[in-house]
């Protein structure tokens, strides 16, 4: 069995180019740390097995999932898909181009989570250390969580500062 990596750092445009479905992302939330099948994915994921096994097979190309292990069943062999690290790090041009669809990935998980899932949207005028400050406070919160283990609920973490747009300052 492969074992998963802490880290996998995503620079390549096949890398952005895998991400760039909505579907793709929502595989990678799914995989967490557990292995899964197709079959369990489309269920998960309520769509067709044929559909899973297409967007599976373009996130295995771009190295971002992997087959961990197989079974022998009726009439055939059973696959077991992980993702290939616990972390991507999406870094280079694709990187802010990739926030979008991971956003949309993101909503679409939202409209179904269970239970209902805290999310605060707060604008603040914050100095330029004040906005480092607080960036270095929230990675090293998210970095320091501890994985329950098995057995216990995953829950997905979104953080996020940005600079929204804003209209010119009176003249």
């Amino acid at each position: 069995m492969t074992k998963i990596r802490d880290r996998l750092e995503v620079s390549t445009a096949a890398q952005f180019k895998a991400l760039g479905h909505p579907l793709r992302q929502r595989l990678l939330f799914a995989l967490g740390k557990e292995a899964a099948t197709i079959s369990q994915l489309a269920v998960a994921l309520g769509t067709a097995k044929g559909n899973i096994a297409h967007h599976l097979g373009v996130l295995r190309d771009a190295g971002m999932v992997h087959v961990a292990e197989t079974r022998q069943v009726r009439g055939g062999t059973e696959q077991y898909y992980r993702r290939s690290a616990e972390l991507f790090d999406f870094v280079g041009e694709g990187a802010r181009a990739n926030n979008t669809i991971t956003l949309q990935a993101v909503a679409a998980e939202l409209e179904n989570a269970d239970p209902d899932p805290m999310l605060t949207l707060r604008n603040i005028r914050l100095t330029a250390d004040q906005a480092a400050e607080l960036t270095a406070t929230l990675e090293q919160l998210v970095h320091d969580l501890t994985d329950a283990g098995p057995g216990e609920s995953r829950y997905g973490v979104v953080v996020s500062l940005y600079r929204p747009r804003q209209p010119p300052a009176k003249a």
